[in-house]
């Protein structure tokens, strides 16, 4: 028996003549994506302006309006409740404030939804008083505008919803089908807790889904390149990637995303059957370079320099930048400093716990209470008030070259001489009082014989403040250079031995931010002993680039050393089945708490589709190897090139996560359970809804007729999407509570919503 061909397994369909068009999420069959379909252009008949009547189009309408309507009730509902900070609130609106105050801050973030908070207030009329010190503070007693502040995310939030609503559509997708991924997203626990709050995920993923929309709007215009339509929407494109990346950093991911899908369409125009000469192609690949590329990046820098241009004061992030970057500030203290030299007394301070280095002439027992034995040397601590104790004298490493009077320079070897004790300072491989993985630090008497000289020997790395050692400007490590720790304290006390002082240890995690010290004066000497030139020194005067670089660095270097344990932090392999949340509020008095949560049932559905869609493809691939074709052409395509780029969307938006080592949130999946809400609902498509609709991309000149297609909608397939939204909008409203943290639930109310047992909810007892 002869084996059956793909075209004799198609589906029939009813056809009428339209001019041929190409689509982003299925290209409709055309000749985009399908080589064996390039002909030569032939006369056609007048174009057919939209697969879809008129009638359906106002139904669309109608559909889209209600979803709207239904998105911004779900945000805005009882937005003054709480009136007390929430969560990252404390942050964020912080940082809006010191934007109204154009006091300099420092964040990991780009600035652009900050920057868009903070003009939110200053339109509200707020002037910044108000910092947002800690969790729970009342904000009507501080005569915060946080209802105001909390409306920005709550707009951006609602509008959301439309914009998935019309990317699916334009993407070729029935009404049906567009409505579930809308109403997933509509009521969605984490995607309302997140966006009514004074938080940045709102912007991030308003940013993105515009930007995923207008891709799939200039994917709908190839037909017609260079037209004033294609121009429109490529630049539509870059400018919603940049929005985006402009929020936050994982806004690459969304330039990822629509990365892959330009290279795919690059490869596709590449070949020689396309009938494009090389110039023709280039001209495409700088059209996309351009628009993709470059004008996101002129925005990208925009946001910084009004960053920059509004924060002209110091503030609390001077701390973070280098000297030069300081000087730059208005009101900044750098002229106070002194440069630091070799033979002079110093105080050194610790930057994250205040306290000086401190050595006194009192030992370590031989034997710790738990048994372990120490050296039994002299004891260095942390110690919090000023003391003859804390001062050390600045040496050369090699003794016979003193360097007497010559500046300390970033990456210099030292050596600490404790000037009360006549001591130098010394690390070695003798395990710390409290931490066993840690050494112990010491000193060693200058009457010795000198052979542990190696011992005493510290590189000085700045961090900050230039590449000269100075008080006050300069945050540096001392790396030991025998061991490679680096000098390090932390909050907990030593016994009664040590005086309850703080522990003073080597850290053998070199890049641990709590790692840092600075100089907070030369002894016998005062500031004003700079030379004229150096005091009073008027704001100077930075490149942007330069500030901007140096900005962009302490960004990506803070951000990758937030490995911190957090009680609430997750792991990425948790977050599509809801296995951890976060607690974001609670009120001891009412017992009114908000706990930020999924909506467990849409989420769980939407972890099944995205496995429905992995055995799709593995079914289909095997049987066309074996030549059989289950699926009829048009279908598959749709199904490939739309589904399967929201695939991509969500992968990208997740799986990076995997590489990262900082501390992760559930939040972190927001934007990858966009593209999972939206893959859900084309699976329901392809199991549901028989056929596709189409062409739907805009006609192009010349091109020969292709067949109209419908899709039909069987009364299944509203069935079906009925029930998953009763089933998900009961499951929302049941954890409500949790979410909107307006109402307390009783003990047992909790117990019952407790589903997994990592769900760490408040007053469940």
């Amino acid at each position: 028996m002869a084996v059956p061909t793909e075209k004799t397994l198609r589906q029939r369909t009813t056809v009428t003549f339209a001019q041929s068009t190409t689509t982003f999420s299925s290209s409709d069959a055309t000749d985009a994506t399908d080589i064996n379909d390039i002909e030569e252009d032939e006369k056609t008949k007048e174009p057919v302006t939209s697969v879809f009547t008129v009638a359906e189009q106002r139904q669309s309408l109608a559909v889209l309006a209600v979803l709207t309507v239904l998105a911004f009730i779900s945000r805005f509902y009882k937005i003054d409740d709480p009136d007390e900070v929430v969560f990252d609130e404390v942050h964020f609106g912080k940082f809006a404030s010191y934007y109204l105050r154009r006091s300099y801050y420092f964040d990991v973030h780009p600035p652009l939804a900050k920057l868009m908070l903070a003009a939110m207030g200053y339109f509200a009329g707020y002037d910044g008083h108000y910092l947002f010190d800690t969790i729970g503070e009342n904000y009507i007693t501080n005569n915060a505008p946080y209802i105001a502040l909390r409306s920005l995310p709550a707009f951006l939030g609602a509008l959301t919803v439309p914009i998935v609503y019309m990317t699916m559509r334009e993407a070729g997708f029935p009404i049906v089908t567009c409505a579930l991924a809308g109403f997933f997203i509509a009521f969605d626990n984490m995607f309302v807790t997140q966006t009514r709050l004074i938080l940045l995920d709102s912007m991030l993923v308003f940013f993105m889904v515009c930007s995923i929309y207008s891709y799939v709007r200039f994917y709908k215009t190839r037909n017609n390149p260079f037209s004033t339509r294609w121009w429109t929407w490529l630049f539509a494109t870059g400018v919603s990637i940049a929005l985006t990346t402009s929020v936050k950093m994982v806004g690459l991911f969304t330039v990822a995303t629509i990365g892959v899908a330009v290279i795919w369409d690059l490869w596709v125009l590449l070949d020689v059957r396309r009938g494009l000469t090389m110039q023709e192609f280039m001209n495409h690949f700088w059209a996309r370079a351009l628009a993709l590329i470059l004008v996101p990046f002129i925005i990208y820098l925009f946001w910084f320099w009004v960053h920059f241009a509004i924060l002209t004061r110091s503030g609390p992030g001077d701390d973070f930048m280098s000297s030069e970057f300081q000087e730059t500030l208005k009101g900044n203290s750098m002229a106070d400093g002194l440069y630091i030299k070799y033979g002079d007394n110093i105080t050194i301070r610790h930057r994250d716990t205040s306290v000086y280095l401190h050595s006194h002439p009192h030992h370590y027992p031989r034997t710790y209470d738990d048994g372990r034995v120490s050296s039994a040397g002299q004891q260095v601590t942390g110690y919090t008030h000023s003391d003859d104790n804390n001062i050390w004298q600045v040496a050369s490493s090699d003794p016979n070259d003193p360097k007497i009077g010559e500046q300390v320079m970033d990456k210099d070897v030292i050596r600490l001489l404790h000037i009360a004790t006549s001591s130098w300072l010394l690390a070695h491989d003798v395990a710390s009082p409290t931490m066993s993985t840690n050494e112990e630090i010491t000193t060693y008497s200058t009457e010795e014989d000198g052979s542990r000289i190696n011992e005493t020997t510290f590189q000085i790395v700045l961090e900050s403040g230039g590449d000269k050692l100075r008080t006050i400007a300069s945050s540096f490590k001392l790396l030991h250079m025998d061991t490679k720790i680096a000098i390090w304290t932390h909050s907990q006390k030593l016994p009664a031995w040590g005086f309850e002082q703080q522990e003073i240890n080597g850290n053998k995690n070199l890049v641990q931010k709590s790692n840092l010290w600075w100089s907070d004066s030369v002894e016998g000497k005062d500031p004003s002993e700079i030379e004229e030139e150096e005091s009073n020194k008027p704001v100077k005067q930075r490149s942007f680039i330069l500030k901007f670089l140096e900005l962009q660095g302490k960004m990506f270097s803070q951000n990758a050393g937030l490995t911190g344990k957090h009680p609430y932090q997750s792991q990425p392999i948790e977050w599509p089945f809801l296995a951890k949340g976060i607690s974001f509020w609670t009120q001891n008095e009412t017992r009114k708490q908000i706990y930020l949560i999924g909506n467990p049932i849409g989420m769980w559905i939407a972890a099944g589709s995205l496995a429905v869609i992995v055995g799709v493809v593995g079914a289909d691939v095997l049987s066309r190897r074996r030549g059989f074709y289950p699926m009829n052409q048009d279908a598959q395509k749709r199904f490939y090139y739309a589904t399967g780029f929201f695939f991509v969307g969500w992968a990208l938006h997740y799986f990076p996560f995997f590489l990262m080592g900082r501390a992760l949130f559930l939040h972190h999946y927001m934007p990858a359970l966009v593209f999972s809400y939206m893959i859900l609902a084309a699976v329901h498509a392809f199991i549901f809804v028989e056929g596709v609709d189409g062409p739907i991309s805009d006609p192009g000149p010349g091109m020969r007729p292709r067949p109209l297609r419908r899709a039909v909608v069987p009364a299944m397939a509203y069935g079906t999407a009925a029930v998953l939204m009763v089933v998900h909008l009961a499951s929302f409203l049941y954890f409500a509570p949790l979410s909107y943290g307006t109402s307390a639930i009783d003990v047992q109310g909790l117990a019952n919503r407790k589903f997994l047992s990592q769900w760490e909810f408040h007053f469940a007892k």
